[in-house]
């Protein structure tokens, strides 16, 4: 199995849009619905991926919760940055901590902690952390699954996630089980001075 076929970007067989079947009346549906978790634990989610950039998907339509949009936390590690690709849908990125920047159609725009970084529609993005030294996050609301399920289904990856760490995150490892939530210094999570 090729290194590749490891990452959750990279696999092929993911569910967009899952089906909505039974009687015409949807009544099955709607039990089915309501009977779902309205919350969600995070530390029951494992984060996917890297070493360069990592992601915990909240909600997405293979869970049965949501078919309309789907939540997931990004974690840039040192250096890091995602695949370079295009999806019809827009993105929102609110940036929980570090310092980075988006590349949109080769334009840059640099954000940092408390920002709100917007992808629109059929743009060709990668995201980046500017630091060599700490990581950086993004909490991501996304509308994908609602646009393909109305048929607009232009996405494209132009440049695989990196499989081997950027200059200054060798060894770098996500952070799963942190208990400080407010994001505001680093050194503070990982209990350094």
């Amino acid at each position: 199995m090729s290194n590749e076929k490891k990452f959750y970007h990279s696999n092929k067989e993911r569910v967009f849009v899952r089906a909505i079947a039974g009687p015409y009346n949807l009544q099955d549906e709607l039990v089915r619905l309501r009977s779902m978790p309205r919350v969600r634990k995070a530390k029951e989610i494992k984060f996917v991926d890297g070493p360069q950039a990592f992601s915990r998907h909240y909600v997405e339509p293979k869970d049965g919760i949501t078919q309309n949009f789907h939540l997931h936390l990004e974690e840039y590690g040192p250096g890091g940055k995602s695949q370079k690709h295009g999806h019809v849908n827009e993105a929102a990125f609110y940036i929980l901590d570090g310092t980075g920047y988006e590349v949109h159609d080769g334009i840059r725009y640099d954000w940092q902690a408390g920002d709100v970084a917007i992808v629109h529609n059929n743009c060709v993005h990668q995201h980046f952390n500017a630091s060599s030294e700490k990581p950086a996050r993004a909490l991501v609301l996304k509308t994908k699954p609602m646009y393909m399920f109305m048929n607009m289904l232009f996405q494209k990856q132009v440049e695989a996630r990196d499989s081997t760490a950027a200059p200054g995150g060798e060894g770098y490892q996500v952070r799963e089980e942190e208990e400080n939530y407010n994001y505001a210094d680093y050194s503070d999570i990982q209990g350094e001075d």
